[in-house]
């Protein structure tokens, strides 16, 4: 698995939101989520900064079940707090909604491109951006472009991606076995071929920004990205 990423369309990105498939797969995507334990390690990576962290973003947020589980995972806020959950077909729970709400958040829903919001002023400031699954749907020179609006929107960046390994290829060939449906399995071994290794996320990091960058591969199947400003 050291080839170069190969990124392709994944079928859940074609399916209507609605459509039973996908319903279906969206909640295959939290198993999967647990087994890669990425809400942990994304919130392992917040917690030395929990209390000053008042607006939060996650690009690419689906049905905001990896929010909730995130901010489980985080002390309750002192203060208001803010989680935008952004994506191009959110699937609005208001379950999902009422339930970050008891943790001290703000559910705020964005149905918009992730490029449009960054460089919008409704994007603001952020104490932190986080993505999960999400960055390796771009090819390197959309991706590089992404991550230099967020550099210019947010203090923290964290990202939790598929890793681009033989183990993790292996892995998501078996999904069929704990019950995933067919969109889930192809789509996961699609994630793995565009996942990420060694330092692929920092090299598209913007040179100019001052942040502190640290990149590893995380858990069995997981390659964690966190970008701090000094």
């Amino acid at each position: 698995m050291r080839h170069a990423r190969c990124v392709e369309r994944e079928w859940l990105d074609e399916l209507p939101a609605e459509d039973p498939r996908a319903v279906r797969s969206r909640r295959d995507l939290g198993r999967v989520n647990a087994l890669m334990s990425n809400a942990p390690i994304v919130a392992g990576e917040l917690r030395a900064f929990a209390g000053s962290l008042r607006r939060v973003a996650e690009i690419g947020a689906g049905d905001g079940t990896f929010a909730l589980r995130l901010l489980r995972a985080l002390p309750r806020p002192a203060a208001a707090a803010e989680i935008v959950l952004l994506d191009r077909q959110p699937v609005v729970s208001e379950r999902v909604e009422k339930e970050i709400a008891e943790l001290g958040w703000r559910a705020a829903w964005r149905r918009a491109d992730v490029f449009e919001w960054l460089r919008s002023d409704d994007a603001g400031h952020c104490d932190a951006i986080v993505a999960n699954l999400f960055l390796h749907h771009f090819e390197d020179g959309p991706l590089a472009d992404l991550l230099q609006l967020a550099a210019s929107r947010a203090r923290l960046f964290v990202a939790c991606e598929p890793r681009r390994s033989r183990l993790a290829l292996l892995g998501s060939h078996l999904l069929g076995f704990i019950g995933c449906n067919d969109v889930t399995c192809h789509d996961a071994v699609v994630s793995v071929r565009a996942g990420f290794r060694g330092q692929d996320l920092s090299q598209l990091w913007p040179a100019a920004a001052a942040h502190v960058l640290r990149e590893r591969p995380r858990g069995l199947f997981s390659h964690g990205f966190v970008a701090r400003a000094p």
